[in-house]
């Protein structure tokens, strides 16, 4: 075996894996059962078609198509990002109204601000 059969095979190989995951991807997207494991299919697709660019620039020699692969790689991660930040937010609007914005917990925080029904600090305690 050649060098380059072997390259030739390897690269196939890595073709059909990254198709098969790209199929196992697609049936969890579509099935679910939460939206969790959607979030999670949809990014395995998307480091799977970065894979699949990656494979076909190393086989045609064309370094163009890496550019490709880096953008979709960036904008994969920022919908992750998107997605995720979607996902709490929704889980703070069903907790119901006593569940603080992550902004707002971070903004008490700094200014040592109590929350809203506290009582108000006794001017012994101050500091």
């Amino acid at each position: 075996m050649t060098p380059a059969d072997f390259f030739y095979w390897a690269t196939e190989a890595g073709f059909t894996l990254v198709m098969l995951s790209l199929v196992l991807g697609f049936i969890r997207l579509a099935k679910g059962p939460s939206f969790s494991d959607r979030v999670v299919a949809l990014d395995m697709m998307t480091v799977s078609i970065v894979a699949f660019c990656a494979l076909f620039a190393i086989r045609s020699e064309a370094a163009a198509i890496l550019d490709v692969a880096l953008v979709l790689a960036l904008i994969g991660f920022l919908a992750t990002v998107a997605l995720a930040r979607f996902a709490e937010r929704s889980m703070l609007r069903q907790a119901g109204d006593d569940a603080l914005a992550p902004d707002e917990v971070l903004h008490r925080a700094a200014t040592n601000t109590p929350p809203a029904g506290a009582p108000a600090p006794d001017a012994e305690d101050a500091p």
